[in-house]
């Protein structure tokens, strides 16, 4: 069960790093939209990226729709106050082109034919919880719950959980480990996102 439990994350890890990432959508008719709405529309965008494939397909979505301050500065953890504000762009650019890099390597295993959004409800700090359910190819299909925050500018999605794990943990994870593993540099994440 522990195997299947995992397999099921890795299978939906691929995608749900993406929605995570999305952020501000333009102001052109994202405020008449409900999250749901919103969150159906990001979905099919990520869905066509992946029918596309390669990574500057998934980069090209990424870049109109991640929450790229709010989640590259909370994956940074403690190391987020230690990051030049000029090393920022390049540190944001470098977390697009890795996820992007992610999708397209792990997209090609795991076809999306459908994601459908099933409800929306009250989230954590203020947001909205918009569920989805997405099925695979071969048949299967798991939930997602995203978080989608408001903006003034439309909608950002904080979050995603898959298999009762949120997303962000793993990014936040993974980037902070790094940086304690390189002396505490925040640079050094930045230097290996670039590659």
């Amino acid at each position: 069960m522990g195997w299947a439990i995992s397999q099921r994350i890795r299978s939906a890890s691929w995608l749900a790093v993406l929605f995570v990432c999305f952020a501000g959508v333009s102001a052109s008719g994202a405020r008449a939209e409900s999250p749901a709405v919103y969150m159906q529309r990001v979905q099919n965008e990520l869905m066509y990226a992946q029918r596309q494939g390669g990574i500057s397909a998934y980069a090209n979505v990424l870049r109109r729709h991640m929450d790229v301050p709010n989640i590259g500065l909370t994956a940074l953890g403690p190391h987020a106050r230690t990051l030049p504000k000029a090393d920022r762009p390049a540190y944001y650019n470098g977390m697009i082109n890795f996820i992007a890099k992610y999708a397209a390597t792990q997209g090609p295993k795991y076809i999306v034919t459908s994601a459908v959004v099933t409800g929306q409800g009250p989230g954590d700090a203020g947001g909205t919880n918009v569920d989805s359910h997405i099925t695979l190819s071969d048949g299967s299909g798991y939930d997602i719950r995203w978080l989608v925050m408001k903006t003034k500018e439309g909608y950002k999605v904080r979050d995603a959980q898959v298999v009762g794990f949120w997303m962000t943990t793993f990014l936040d994870d993974l980037f902070q480990n790094y940086i304690t593993e390189n002396g505490n540099n925040p640079r050094a994440l930045v230097l290996a996102l670039s590659r």
